[in-house]
């Protein structure tokens, strides 16, 4: 099968270290197999992420020589590459699940969900319990009357489980390690879950390199694949860069963009840095995308998060 890769970053604001990182693996591991790059802008959320962030975030990744081959403002036959502007395409997919009696209107609170009893993930997240899954057709049209309710996937008991070509084997139990989660907001605006399993599978995407923050989303991912009856990709989860004082890097944060590594750096400088920390060099050396491609390896990449040494850039 022809690789397909893909970088799907969401343009709220310049792009910091870790980004920068991803958008180099995801193009690395597929031009080593001689594949595609599909550029996909995740602006599911409209008002916060503005065009011109994402015209901002093309040119910062043509500097550093990640250039696509399809998506962004340079189209293809997969478009459009803006998620949105596929509403119309994730309406019929959620239509589907809808038709097989898997979706149901959702009315609670995000502060009532984070105040449950009910079981946390790792990251704080509450494991839904199933609240409003049994509520009758009256109930609903009463509580619809004061909220606009989100619409949740009534996910089967099912384990699943699947080989990260980096980390290793990966399952949960949806049931009771994931929990009904959301395919639609209150707002009417599609999840990131559905979205992107949809984009995938109709933009050819045989391959998601992505940071280990979304280990976690797969199993939900791959659920929809196998109800919707998608193709499904191999998956790659990286290891998180961390600030010297061991932070996530954020955009929020202020932590460092192109933009200001751009007045000190040169395009092969901060890509043979970004490299060297992805293993892929002995040594932080200038190296272009293109010369690195040929001898990319997973095996070089680390397992775990990388601290970002004091003074690299």
């Amino acid at each position: 099968m022809h690789t397909v890769g893909r970088f799907a970053p969401s343009p709220s604001g310049r792009m910091h270290l870790g980004n920068l990182l991803c958008s180099l693996l995801a193009w690395l591991s597929a031009k080593r197999e001689n594949g595609r790059v599909v550029l996909r802008i995740e602006d599911l959320d409209a008002a916060r992420c503005p065009r011109a962030f994402a015209g901002l975030l093309e040119a910062d990744l043509s500097w550093l020589g990640l250039v696509w081959d399809e998506g962004g403002s340079t189209g293809g036959p997969n478009g459009p590459y803006y998620q949105s502007e596929r509403g119309g395409i994730y309406e019929t997919y959620y239509k589907e699940l809808e038709k097989k009696g898997l979706t149901y209107p959702c009315f609670c609170s995000r502060s009532q969900l984070h105040a449950a009893s009910a079981p946390h993930r790792e990251d704080g997240t509450p494991v839904y319990p199933g609240t409003c899954r049994g509520l009758g057709p009256e109930r609903q049209a009463a509580l619809a009357q004061k909220r606009p309710p989100a619409m949740r996937l009534a996910v089967p008991d099912w384990t699943v489980e699947f080989a990260d070509g980096h980390l290793g084997r990966y399952w949960e139990r949806l049931t009771t390690d994931c929990g009904d989660f959301v395919l639609r907001r209150g707002d009417g605006v599609f999840a990131y879950q559905l979205a992107v399993v949809v984009d995938d599978a109709l933009m050819g995407v045989t391959q998601v390199v992505r940071g280990a923050d979304l280990l976690q989303s797969t199993p939900r991912q791959l659920c929809l694949y196998r109800l919707l009856g998608l193709p499904e990709p191999r998956f790659y989860h990286l290891p998180l860069l961390l600030a010297p004082d061991g932070r996530r890097l954020s955009k929020r944060d202020g932590d460092v963009s192109l933009e200001q590594l751009q007045t000190r750096w040169s395009a092969p400088e901060i890509v043979g840095k970004l490299a060297f920390l992805a293993g892929q060099l002995d040594r932080p050396e200038p190296a272009t995308p293109a010369e690195l491609a040929p001898v990319f390896s997973w095996e070089k990449v680390p397992a775990t998060d990388i601290l970002l040494p004091a003074g690299l850039f």
